[in-house]
């Protein structure tokens, strides 16, 4: 009996687990990805005949440093939520359709900010931005 080894035959690799791991990878990627949703659509709008909901002034919410609110220019006693509402009710009325621009301080704390947007959530406001400045290089 004899018993030898063939070196003309190479091993060969199977790829195939890989590959559906590759694919599986794929997969969870793709599922679990947010992308990045576009609100800017370039879009005409229609005219209107009437231009009094263009003229309204925004209401102004500031925000320091330290985290004190100024609605309108006008300092608020405290910074409690309470405080924040009433001085968006006192100040807005019965109008939930008027914008609100938040203007916070770079160095505002998160949860300032998102106590102010929490307060317009509360009363109804649907209209809010951010007021920022251009970045210079």
């Amino acid at each position: 009996m004899k018993f030898r080894t063939s070196r003309d035959h190479e091993p060969e690799l199977n790829i195939t687990p890989l590959i559906d791991i590759v694919f599986l990878l794929l997969i969870f990627f793709m599922v679990s990805t947010t992308f990045k949703q576009e609100f800017e659509v370039g879009i005409n709008l229609p005219e209107a005949a009437s231009d009094s909901k263009l003229k309204e002034k925004p209401l102004e919410i500031s925000i320091n440093e330290q985290g004190v609110y100024f609605i309108n220019g006008k300092q608020l006693v405290n910074t409690q939520l309470r405080t924040l509402k009433q001085a968006l009710k006192k100040v807005a009325g019965d109008n939930r359709k008027m914008a609100i621009i938040v203007s916070a301080d770079a160095n505002t704390p998160h949860q300032s900010v998102v106590t102010a947007m929490d307060a317009a959530r509360q009363m109804g406001f649907t209209r809010l931005s951010f007021a920022t400045q251009q970045f210079s290089k």
